[in-house]
């Protein structure tokens, strides 16, 4: 197989976002390439205010609507294209025009969990001296923008739409060979649409972690807030309550915790409009602000 790495670029960002109790813990790995990135001062222990996206941040360079798959289907056959061609989908040069999908059949779960499997091993063969970021989740990380990815890392996206925290766990094993320096969760929305307890997606989301520090000690360990929706039988104040909990959770197993959650809710309570396509599922300015998280909490990973 090509070495799916070659184009992978490396970038100077100075930035300035929200973050929650996010807790930093030591690895022993050896360094990695990665990018030069200057930061505000953060201790681990401090709790930074939520900051708008500023206007001078450097914005990334959108992939031609070409080459940007519209559904599902198209996603999954255009990732499997990459994939045959020797590169990794989430890198946007690397990315290839969908096929026309008219006459292709939907793919399955297990198909889909069959490509991720597959992706995961291009990556171990590949990863070379470059840093891994991994995204876990359902379709809110799995339409994260390729060319929104911060650079200096290679990213692996393994998440399936639809799926709810259970799911997300039954399928760890898939990228367990992998090295990654961070790895970014977020479980609990379909949990919610499903009629699934609080106890219950708390149970889920603390085995996940357990078993994704047992898995890879020396990573970076980031469970993300839910988000807020606005959708009726979504309440606010159960995904505030939740997400409480999953920052306790977060510390017991020796994980980082993201609130995503404070900078997505609007003054009445819900998720932003600006930022929902249908309620639920993200717009490009949604995942501009995931973006500069994503910036800012690798920075305190890898200083």
């Amino acid at each position: 197989m090509k070495n799916i790495l070659s184009c992978l670029g490396i970038a100077t960002v100075i930035l300035c976002a929200g973050l929650y109790a996010f807790q930093g813990t030591a690895t022993n790995r050896q360094p990695k390439t990665t990018p030069t990135i200057a930061a505000p001062s953060l201790q681990p222990n401090q709790t930074a205010t939520p900051t708008p996206i500023s206007t001078n941040q450097p914005k990334p360079t959108p992939s031609p609507l070409a080459i940007a798959p519209t559904s599902g289907t198209q996603l999954y056959y255009q990732r499997r294209a990459s994939l045959k061609a020797g590169k990794i989908y989430t890198h946007p040069k690397h990315l290839i025009e969908p096929p026309e999908t008219g006459k292709l059949p939907k793919p399955t779960h297990q198909q889909w969990k069959n490509l991720l499997a597959q992706e995961a091993q291009a990556v171990v063969k590949g990863q070379g001296d470059n840093r891994l970021a991994l995204l876990v989740g359902d379709s809110l990380s799995l339409w994260f923008p390729p060319d929104y990815l911060p650079e200096g890392y290679l990213w692996l996206n393994q998440s399936i739409s639809g799926e709810n925290s259970t799911q997300i766990l039954n399928r760890l094993s898939i990228f367990a060979h992998t090295e990654p320096d961070i790895i970014y969760v977020m479980a609990g929305t379909n949990d919610l649409r499903q009629g699934v307890s609080d106890e219950q997606i708390l149970n889920t989301i603390r085995q996940i972690l357990y078993r994704l520090r047992q898995t890879h000690p020396q990573a970076q360990i980031i469970v993300q807030s839910i988000l807020p929706t606005r959708v009726s039988i979504q309440s606010s104040d159960r995904i505030h309550h939740l997400n409480e909990q999953i920052a306790a959770i977060a510390v017991q197993q020796q994980a980082n915790y993201l609130n995503l959650y404070a900078l997505f809710l609007g003054r009445d309570n819900q998720l932003r409009p600006e930022l929902t396509t249908d309620g639920i599922h993200l717009t490009p300015l949604a995942y501009r602000i995931w973006q500069q998280e994503l910036y800012y909490t690798a920075i305190l990973s890898h200083p």
